[in-house]
């Protein structure tokens, strides 16, 4: 498959164009023409490189790439060793940040409720990334945080009263902790996302509405997993997921 074939294509299916992100979305390094082999991950770390490499891909494919706005723009260090080892491999690295959050069906948060269990009946925060809806079996948030620790693999952290009853569930996977106050607004009886930050904690505690915290790369890894076995299907690429451990 030709590469602009593949960036045209997912840059449709994630409807890439429409979103205002901190990153570009898409083709971010240009490698070789013709792709048969694609390793895809959470974020596009030097580990991933280096399995991609021995894999012997043609392409990496990530929820977290590079060149963010806050980046600084010299090459050095760190990001040199990076730039070097991609284009030395002649490597194409494709990133979709907040495409791959909102995606309703192959996005983070569309795939963690999928993988939960958990009804969609809504959207909020920046550009709908933000999810609302219902669980499948009544359950107060001590249960929901047990529940995410099997299903996701890691320890949560849970904030505020493990004894409310959650009626109704917000979740947003990643940093969102700052979405945390348009959660409430939504109803929302538990908020769940990646990350916590020190005033998420008296936020919890004051209006009465547990956080839990599942972990950043622990809740963004299906949507890319549900990404890679899209293009598999649908394309014939070879797609491969590598998952980098990463305990944050």
């Amino acid at each position: 498959m030709h590469r602009e074939e593949l960036r045209a294509y997912m840059d449709n299916l994630l409807e890439a164009p429409r979103f205002q992100d901190y990153c570009p979305n898409g083709l971010q390094v240009e490698g070789r023409a013709e792709l048969r082999q694609v390793v895809c991950g959470v974020t596009a770390s030097q580990a991933l490189l280096d399995e991609a490499i021995r894999r012997r891909a043609d392409a990496v494919l990530v929820h977290h790439g590079w060149f963010w706005k806050s980046d600084d723009s010299r090459v050095t260090g760190i990001r040199r060793r990076r730039l070097a080892t991609i284009l030395g491999a002649d490597l194409n690295l494709f990133a979709y940040h907040l495409p791959l959050d909102a995606h309703p069906e192959l996005g983070n948060n569309a795939e963690l409720a999928r993988r939960a269990g958990w009804r969609i009946d809504g959207r909020f925060g920046d550009q709908g990334i933000g999810f609302t809806g219902t669980l499948s079996a009544p359950a107060n948030a001590a249960q929901l945080g047990t529940q995410l620790e099997a299903l996701l693999g890691r320890a949560t952290l849970l904030i505020g009263n493990g004894e409310r009853q959650i009626a109704r569930l917000a979740w947003c996977s990643g940093g969102a902790q700052d979405y945390f106050e348009q959660a409430i607004q939504t109803g929302a009886d538990c908020f769940v996302s990646g990350e916590i930050s020190e005033q998420t904690v008296h936020l919890a505690r004051e209006s009465g509405i547990p956080y839990i915290a599942a972990g950043h790369h622990a809740t963004e890894r299906f949507g890319i997993m549900a990404l890679a076995a899209h293009l598999q299907n649908k394309l014939g690429l070879d797609c491969q997921f590598v998952d980098i451990d990463n305990p944050v």
